[in-house]
């Protein structure tokens, strides 16, 4: 990989916290993570990413999102205690405060970006997936030299939001993050529904 996976690049102000509270919504959130664990679109293998975990949920909140937590890859099953609470997302600052029982999810930033681009976005779902990467049909997608969780991932992502027809699509790829694909929509099952067609798309050609 280009860069090492689950590196916290941005900024962040942390304080620990009980889990958050439950909810309609974010039950969906986790179910839909519960899918793409099932999937291997998030996860933590031996032989994927150097061992890392991978991919990542979050959920819009009235004072900033949800995020499943740094390397919680692992569980095939997420409970509450491993998601975070992001209060603030600076792109431009490249800072991030948040609080909960683990610290946010390194893509954090990127998460963050997303939720600025249109009011509407409720949920993002961050996946690897090499089959869309490598295989898919062509999606928007940020530049090879775009590293992630940075203010340029941030403002590329806005670039594509305007410049393309990621709105209607409502999944990008990042060609500077192996097999990296983030999807999102009004809810959880939106995004999740996005990923997992883009996903059958791409076995398609494989």
């Amino acid at each position: 990989m280009a860069e090492q996976e689950g590196v916290i690049q941005y900024r962040l102000d942390y304080h620990p916290a009980g889990a958050p509270a439950e909810s309609p919504d974010f039950a969906a959130l986790r179910a839909w993570r519960d899918v793409l664990h099932r999937l291997g679109l998030v996860g933590q293998q031996p032989d994927r990413y150097d061992g890392y975990g991978f991919g990542n949920v979050s959920l819009r909140r009235p004072a900033g999102f949800l995020i499943s937590g740094t390397q919680t890859g692992l569980p095939v099953r997420l409970a509450p205690q491993g998601y975070a609470e992001v209060t603030r997302c600076n792109v431009a600052a490249n800072h991030i405060i948040a609080n909960g029982p683990v610290k946010p999810s390194s893509e954090a930033l990127t998460h963050g970006a997303v939720y600025a681009v249109d009011e509407r976005i409720g949920a993002v779902l961050h996946a690897h997936s090499p089959e869309i990467w490598h295989h898919g049909p062509r999606y928007p997608a940020t530049a090879a030299d775009v590293p992630y969780g940075t203010p340029a991932m941030a403002q590329a992502v806005a670039q594509l939001y305007r410049d393309s027809d990621l709105p209607e699509i409502g999944l990008f790829t990042m060609r500077g993050h192996t097999d990296g694909v983030v999807a999102f929509g009004a809810t959880a099952e939106q995004a999740g529904q996005r990923l997992v067609a883009a996903l059958a798309r791409s076995l398609v050609s494989v």
